[in-house]
């Protein structure tokens, strides 16, 4: 995938951050190829899904590398550089077309360039419910969850979505925005999906990507109609599915540390 110059992006383009909580490689590979991602499949312009490990198995430990500027690497060998950075000594990932911002995270840096930074959460780690539940979100100048939005109401992404389109409404268009979006649908339990058996497994985790999928346009339109617009979509880890007898994930197989990843620029219109 070709590497992005930062420097061109950041302060001329929104950006929309979008993490498809425990999204398996082989799952959204496996759903593109068979034209089941239509909506992603137009934004991603035939790109398609790069294969990149995570840097956490687990949806915490991941998003807090990410927000530090570590996304998912490539899965080949190499330096890989890196798309945003934070300034420390002796970063072997940053390149020129790096943006290096000197604050904590990139969240805090962008705010700083001039961005409003906006959070919606799926997942318990953007629940605000608890101390641990509210550090993620703590780093967004604006964060918003309800169980609507969590791991149980299938029609989690619908709502989130929703909330993000009335945040794009509420700001005027020259104020530059950070979107970011845990997606929460492809986390366990996602059996409704297919069936009420109540049983989860990869089809049934499938089934959850096009649902979610099903659901994007809105938010693509309405970004690139606001300014032009770059977009990261990523998983934070996969997941087991009885792989080698195991389920779930923050443990160290290959389906949970290889995830999907792409980035893309939505044109303004």
């Amino acid at each position: 995938m070709l590497m992005r110059n930062m420097k061109h992006v950041v302060g001329s383009h929104d950006i929309l951050f979008i993490t498809l909580d425990t999204l398996r490689y082989d799952a959204a590979v496996s759903e593109l190829k068979n034209g089941r991602l239509p909506v992603l499949e137009k934004a991603m312009k035939g790109i398609g899904w790069e294969k990149r490990h995570t840097p956490g198995s687990f949806t915490f430990s991941a998003h807090a590398a990410f927000f530090a500027g570590f996304l998912p690497t490539p899965a080949r060998p190499g330096k890989h550089p890196r798309l945003f950075a934070v300034s420390f000594p002796e970063s072997e990932s940053i390149s020129e077309g790096t943006f290096v911002f000197d604050t904590p995270d990139i969240v805090t840096g962008l705010a700083k360039e001039g961005y409003y930074t906006v959070c919606i959460g799926g997942v318990g780690f953007f629940n605000k419910q608890s101390p641990l539940g509210s550090v993620l979100p703590s780093y967004f100048q604006q964060s918003y969850w309800s169980p609507e939005m969590g791991i149980t109401s299938p029609d989690s992404t619908r709502v989130q979505i929703a909330c993000a389109l009335d945040v794009l409404r509420s700001l005027d268009r020259k104020q530059k925005l950070f979107l970011f979006l845990n997606i929460s649908a492809l986390h366990q339990p996602n059996f409704f999906y297919l069936d009420k058996s109540g049983k989860d497994s990869l089809e049934s985790h499938k089934a959850a990507l096009r649902y979610v999928d099903s659901q994007l346009n809105d938010l693509f339109q309405a970004m690139q109609m606001r300014n032009p617009t770059f977009c990261i979509v990523c998983s934070d880890h996969g997941t087991a599915f009885g792989d080698h007898g195991y389920d779930g994930h923050r443990i160290g197989l290959d389906v949970v540390w290889t995830v999907p990843y792409a980035d893309f620029f939505l044109p303004f219109l």
